[in-house]
């Protein structure tokens, strides 16, 4: 079992705390069937392909993938970064990767040689909305994790500071910073409609999405959704399809990982 990054130095009034959906992503991203998926996609690529997380939060996904690249990946020619609206977030997730990258480097027992080297390449976190900073296909694989919960409506992204974790702010804008993280709006799913719509357009041509939804997302509406779109290029099939779940709850799923992907079929 790959260990778990430190986020001990998060802020959690500030930031979202890692739970059920975050060690589920954790979880899915490691197992044998991902792994293998995952290698056979990147493992011998001559471009280093770009891992993106929308959203971050603390950071333990991101860092997770970092540190943990040659294992994931079947590489440790990766680079990773973070795109969150929350400026904490931000803050928060380059001191993740940081400490699980290092911890990592220190757990061999003999000097590694760099072309051996467990870890990836981290960025940045930097802040934004969605993947609005970043340009249309060149993003090689995306995980979100997004604010699912049902809400009445979403909030505004009125304050989300760039300034560093000890800026000091009132319980009122921490806990909007926190609705941030879970409010998804009608049926849950406003911001992350938003993001798959984005798919065909930031994922380059290998390109594949990890999004994580609950039951009263309608993941099986999502999937058929996708399916349907029809591709940029002559011969090109979108697919998804669940690859890990946390579960079942009176029938339903309560929380799954839907991965998103192209194939073109020439």
């Amino acid at each position: 079992m790959l260990p778990t990054p430190d986020t001990s130095h998060v802020p959690y009034q500030r930031v979202y705390e890692p739970a059920e959906d975050s060690f589920l992503l954790l979880d899915t991203l490691s197992s044998a069937t991902e792994t293998a998926y995952l290698a056979r996609r990147f493992g011998s690529s001559i471009v280093a392909p770009l891992i993106l997380e929308v959203g971050p939060g603390s950071g333990v996904v991101i860092a997770f993938l970092t540190a943990n690249a040659r294992t994931i990946f079947g590489t440790s020619d990766i680079l990773t970064l973070g795109v969150d609206v929350n400026g904490f977030a931000c803050a928060a997730t380059e001191k993740t990767v940081s400490r699980a990258v290092v911890t990592e480097n220190n757990s061999s027992s003999t000097k590694r040689q760099d072309e051996e080297r467990e870890t990836g390449t981290f960025l940045a976190a930097v802040q934004g909305d969605l993947t609005s900073p970043l340009r249309p296909g060149t993003i090689d694989m995306l995980v979100f994790n997004p604010p699912y919960v049902p809400t009445a409506e979403l909030p505004a992204a009125a304050f989300a500071p760039s300034s560093s974790s000890t800026q000091t702010t009132t319980f009122r804008q921490d806990s909007h910073l926190l609705e941030l993280s879970y409010a998804g709006g009608k049926d849950g799913m406003e911001t992350t409609d938003r993001l798959i719509a984005a798919l065909p357009i930031i994922l380059s041509k290998r390109g594949c999405a990890y999004i994580l939804l609950c039951a009263q997302n309608r993941p099986e509406e999502v999937k058929e959704r996708v399916r349907r779109w029809s591709g940029g290029g002559v011969g090109e099939v979108w697919k998804a399809e669940t690859v890990g779940t946390s579960g079942k709850q009176a029938g339903w799923e309560k929380l799954q990982i839907i991965r998103i992907w192209r194939e073109t079929n020439v």
